[in-house]
């Protein structure tokens, strides 16, 4: 799932617009399950009752530039979700088929298969983490990858730290230190309510990418941040507020991808040889070409 390049360039001002609206009419139709669209006449509402003005979205009877944009969102993000990401999502027994499926093709994973931390009958595989690196390192042409860094992210500069990011990830590539693409990762087959640890997942993400912004805005240096996330059950039965939300930091450009569910199975092989040209165009490159690692 990537931004559509309508919403990309937005200002702080729009989001907050998404925002407000959003979480005072609600971001789902309980009655359908479906996202919800305000209609113009529905912003123009939701902005009066929150005491604000909504003559930028609808003057003189007719709905603004602005105001059209706003919709069209609206109904992008409803789109999104309610056609694409909603099918996209596995629970636990289509991750394992899947998985199964991806493993008997080889080669075997060099890595050690990742475990969730569920006990009894649920201890398995942790279903989408596998299959993610099991994916990254067949696409990687022999380039290192830390499936599991156990440290901070760092950014150095002729031997100098420029940033270290406040939070671990779940992988960077091909190192957690001067990387060129991170993500995280938030399976949840086995959760049977949306609580706080799945919410405080979104805005972890979401940190990561205003840290991202910055480096970005103040040092010229681009990591790119993906999020891959999996469980029907938790993000479409219990969540749909949350992806609507996830959907927003996307277009907001602090997430450059969000990879759904089954989604990994065409999207990594494609994006993977992306991450090496970038390895291999760095310093950092150089040094692992000499080491015979690239």
């Amino acid at each position: 799932m990537i931004p559509d390049q309508r919403f990309l360039k937005q200002d702080k001002a729009f989001w907050a617009h998404v925002r407000s609206v959003s979480q005072h009419l609600g971001y789902t139709d309980r009655a359908t399950k479906s996202i919800k669209v305000p209609k113009i006449n529905d912003i123009c509402l939701a902005l009066g009752e929150l005491g604000l003005k909504s003559d930028h979205v609808f003057t003189g009877g007719v709905a603004t530039k602005y105001g059209e944009l706003l919709h069209a969102y609206f109904v992008h993000r409803a789109d999104l979700i309610n056609n694409t990401i909603q099918h996209n999502l596995m629970d636990a027994p289509e991750a394992k088929a899947l998985y199964e499926s991806e493993l008997a093709k080889g080669p075997r994973p060099a890595f050690p298969v990742p475990m969730n931390k569920q006990k009894g009958d649920k201890k398995a595989p942790a279903y989408l983490t596998a299959m993610v690196n099991m994916l990254v390192e067949r696409n990687a042409a022999g380039a290192p990858c830390d499936f599991d860094p156990r440290e901070l992210t760092s950014v150095t500069k002729d031997r100098l730290p420029v940033r270290t990011l406040a939070r671990r990830v779940d992988g960077a590539f091909p190192a957690a230190i001067n990387p060129v693409a991170i993500w995280e990762i938030k399976e949840y087959y086995y959760t049977t309510t949306f609580g706080s640890r799945v919410a405080d997942g979104v805005y972890e993400s979401l940190l990561d990418g205003l840290e991202l912004e910055d480096l970005r805005e103040e040092e010229n240096i681009d990591i790119k941040h993906y999020l891959f996330i999996d469980s029907h059950y938790t993000w479409w039965e219990c969540g749909r507020s949350y992806l609507c939300r996830i959907v927003d930091m996307l277009h907001m450009g602090y997430v450059d991808e969000v990879i759904v569910g089954k989604e990994i199975v065409e999207r990594l092989p494609i994006l993977v040889p992306t991450w090496v040209d970038l390895v291999k165009k760095s310093k950092q490159g150089e040094e692992l070409k000499k080491t015979g690692l690239l």
